[in-house]
C-alpha cells in the first residue's frame, strides 16, 4: 500500500494558514473592548455634582463605545465607600470610578480609609475642575469678606460654616478661610451638601463654600448671596463674583476637581483606550457646555499630567490638614 505522506512544505503552509485563521478572531477580540456593558461608579448620592457629570459622561461614553454604560451610585464616608468598592473591582475594563478631590487626596489624610491610591488604582485623566462658591444668607449682615473677616476676630469660634463632611471641598474651603484670614470659625458637619444649603437658606448656619450647583437657584432668585468665588480667575458661569484674591484673601485659590481611575492591574491596553475615549468625549462640545451648566470646566489631561497634578493637590492639602490641625470622623 503506498502511502501519500505530505510534504514538509505543505505541512508549514497548513500551520501558516492555521495561525493565521486563529488570529483573526483574537485580533477582532481585542479590538472589540467593550463588547459587554461598563460600570461606573459615582462615589455620592444620584442628583449631585459628581453624580449628574457622570451620568453626561456615561451617556458620551456609552454613545462612542456601543456599549451600555451603567451607573453605580456607592456613597457614604465622604466617598470612601465607593473608592473601595471600586478598588475591589476586576481590572478587566470594564468597572472605572470617578474619583474627586475629597476621597482620592484628603481623605487618606485625615482618616484611615480602606483602599490606598497608590496600590489599588490607575489614574486614566483629569476630567473636570470647578471653583465653589462662598455663599451667605441674603438676610445676613455680612456684604463682603471683610465683614466676614472682621466679625469673625471681634467673636471667634461665633461664625458657623456649613459642610458636606470631613475631607470635603465645603470643609477645607472653611478650614483655608480660617488660615489665610487667621480666624476661628466653627464648622459644622452635614451628611450632605444638600442638607448644609437647607440649613444655610433657612438662616440655621452663617455661611457655606458651597458647589455651585446647588446654590445657582437661590443665588438667582436672592435668597443666597455670594461674596466670593475660590478659584484663580472668575468664573465664566459667574462672572459678576469676584476670586478670594480680589476680594481680600490672595492666598486661597483651591478648586474642585474630578478624574478617572481604573482598578490597579488593567492591561496597558486598556488605560489607554480608556484615555483615547475620555479624550474624545471631554472635548464635545455638547458635553463643555452641559458641564459649564453644572458650574464646573471639561479637562482631558494626559496620564501624566493627571499623575503630576494629583502629587501637587496631595502635597498642598498635606499642609493644609498639618496646619490645622484637621482630622476625619
Amino acid at each position: 500500500m503506498n502511502l501519500h505522506l505530505p510534504s514538509r512544505r505543505h505541512v508549514q503552509q497548513c500551520l501558516f494558514a492555521l495561525a493565521g485563521a486563529c488570529a483573526v478572531p483574537l485580533a477582532v477580540h481585542a479590538q472589540a473592548f467593550p463588547n459587554r456593558p461598563v460600570h461606573l461608579v459615582v462615589t455620592y448620592p444620584a442628583g449631585g455634582s459628581s453624580d449628574l457629570m457622570a451620568r453626561i459622561m456615561g451617556e458620551k461614553l456609552q454613545q462612542l463605545w456601543g456599549q451600555p454604560v451603567i451607573i453605580d451610585n456607592k456613597p457614604g464616608a465622604a466617598g470612601s465607600i465607593g473608592m473601595e468598592y471600586a478598588a475591589r473591582q476586576a481590572a478587566d475594563g470594564y468597572s472605572f470610578v470617578v474619583g474627586n478631590l475629597g476621597p482620592v487626596a484628603v481623605n487618606p489624610l485625615i482618616t484611615k480609609v480602606p483602599y490606598n491610591m497608590e496600590k489599588d488604582f490607575l489614574p486614566v485623566a483629569l476630567t473636570a475642575t470647578g471653583a465653589n462658591i462662598l455663599v451667605v444668607n441674603a438676610n445676613s449682615p455680612y456684604r463682603n469678606l471683610h465683614d466676614i473677616l472682621a466679625a469673625a476676630r471681634a467673636k471667634p469660634g461665633t461664625i458657623s460654616f456649613g459642610t458636606s463632611g470631613p475631607g470635603s471641598m465645603a470643609h477645607l474651603g472653611g478650614e483655608m478661610i480660617m488660615r489665610e484670614g487667621k480666624v476661628k470659625m466653627n464648622g459644622i458637619n452635614y451628611k450632605g451638601g444638600g442638607q448644609a444649603v437647607n440649613d444655610l437658606v433657612a438662616g440655621h448656619i452663617d455661611l457655606m463654600v458651597a458647589d455651585p450647583l446647588p446654590v445657582s437657584q437661590f443665588i438667582k432668585t436672592k435668597r443666597l448671596r455670594p461674596i466670593a468665588m475660590t478659584g484663580g480667575v472668575r468664573s465664566k458661569t459667574f462672572p459678576e463674583i469676584p476670586t478670594f484674591a480680589e476680594a481680600g484673601l490672595p492666598g486661597l485659590v483651591a478648586e474642585n476637581w474630578w478624574g478617572v481611575f481604573l482598578p490597579a492591574g488593567a492591561p496597558k491596553a486598556i488605560v489607554d483606550s480608556y484615555h483615547s475615549a475620555l479624550v474624545k468625549v471631554m472635548t464635545d462640545p455638547d458635553l463643555k457646555a452641559k458641564f459649564a451648566d453644572l458650574g464646573v470646566e471639561a479637562q482631558a489631561s494626559t496620564q501624566e499630567e493627571f499623575r503630576a497634578f494629583l502629587a501637587a493637590e496631595i502635597s498642598r492639602y498635606a499642609r493644609l490638614v498639618a496646619d490645622n490641625g484637621i482630622k476625619g470622623e
